[in-house]
């Protein structure tokens, strides 16, 4: 992958044990999230529910490593200790992107996803929120060009939504991190979206849609035992998401507003590109579906303000004349163990190696470039 930049649109940071007992507010101390070490492994813990271990930040390159067994079959149990230090450390993360050989990451939280589709009491996950928002500013402000730190934000109050949107601006962050699916009565297509969409482009802050962002009730009948058919059909709730935008006129209302698809493959996106203008130029009669002006298709919309951030996915390369090739963008998952790290330059050599070099070009660096800002 030599010269061409690389930006990862999909990066992680794994939370430091003390993020939230050092910066969430007073009234939510004894509630909120804490690492507790016990017998096997240190596991998180909020408002009394056992979440995860940390070990998606203690095996990054695992399955690159062999002789350690089958990467597939890991254990879920992790020390704090055996975490690697560019998961929390800003100039340590910097340095793994060196080893990689990529220009900047766009940083999303591990614990984080996790506290989306758990923590079912708003005005806690709003106040997790928020102390994690601190943190990630924190973290990016040294490197403010190379670690695009994105927010976490609750929509269950669009008008607190838009305060923290803007405070979390104001901290540095380059995006903000939505449900990929809020109930269906707060759905996407909702007028009381309005001043949140108009924030998000007023700020210039790309909104996204990530894997296992799900809230509650949603949480409870489409991630319960985050078995093979949640896996396989990831993209199903995003889609319902980013169609209710585009066909309620979301795009056509702010041209600027952008929305980034985050670690749920591409492929499927050809498909959906296509479906939504089938339905739109043969099955939209209905009184009340909408026109919009002078011919513009919800392709167009989708080719002009939608990213779709893929780690790993042949298929979607190969279909990139359908999805938008100025639509893929390309991401690590670092550190987790699934990721390309640190073995990244020939995980890509390999996928695009009979692209042409102005496609991979765009892929690998500058589509994430133009879509975050980054000079």
């Amino acid at each position: 992958m030599t010269g061409h930049k690389m930006v990862s649109a999909d990066s992680h940071v794994l939370e430091p044990p003390k993020l939230w007992e050092e910066r969430i507010d007073p009234e939510f101390a004894e509630r909120g999230p804490r690492l507790v070490s016990e017998e096997t492994a240190d596991w998180w813990y909020v408002d009394g529910k056992r979440l995860i271990s940390v070990a998606a930040g203690a095996q990054a390159g695992v399955k690159y490593r062999p002789e350690e067994g089958d990467w597939r079959f890991r254990t879920y149990e992790a020390r704090w200790e055996n975490v690697i230090p560019g998961a929390y450390i800003p100039s340590e993360h910097v340095r793994d992107l060196d080893t990689d050989g990529i220009t900047a990451a766009v940083i999303y939280p591990t614990i984080g996803l996790r506290h989306f589709y758990l923590v079912e009491d708003i005005a806690l996950f709003r106040a997790i929120c928020k102390a994690y928002n601190t943190w990630a500013g924190e973290f990016s402000s040294e490197f403010p060009e190379r670690l695009l730190t994105v927010a976490m934000i609750d929509l269950n109050d669009v008008e607190a939504g838009v305060q923290e949107l803007r405070r979390s601006a104001d901290l540095g962050l380059r995006g903000a991190m939505i449900t990929v699916h809020p109930p269906e009565e707060q759905a996407y297509d909702k007028p009381i979206y309005e001043p949140f969409w108009e924030a998000a482009e007023d700020c210039s802050m790309p909104l996204s849609l990530h894997l296992a962002t799900e809230r509650p009730p949603n949480s409870l009948e489409q991630l319960v035992g985050w078995g093979p058919m949640s896996m396989a059909t990831r993209p199903h709730w995003t889609q319902m998401s980013v169609g209710r935008m585009i066909f309620s006129g979301v795009f056509d209302r702010h041209p600027g507003l952008k929305l980034a698809i985050v670690e749920q493959d591409a492929a499927w996106a050809a498909f959906f590109v296509e479906s939504m203008d089938r339905v739109y130029t043969h099955k939209q009669w209905q009184a009340g579906w909408i026109r919009f002006k002078d011919g513009i298709l919800p392709s167009d919309y989708f080719h002009a303000n939608v990213g779709i951030a893929f780690q790993d996915d042949r298929l979607g390369v190969e279909l990139r004349s359908y999805i938008g090739v100025e639509n893929l963008m390309w991401g690590s998952d670092y550190p987790h163990p699934d990721g390309t790290f640190p073995h990244t330059r020939q995980v890509l050599d390999k996928m695009f190696h009979d692209l042409p070099p102005e496609d991979t070009r765009k892929i690998v660096g500058e589509n994430a470039s133009r879509f975050y800002g980054i000079s």
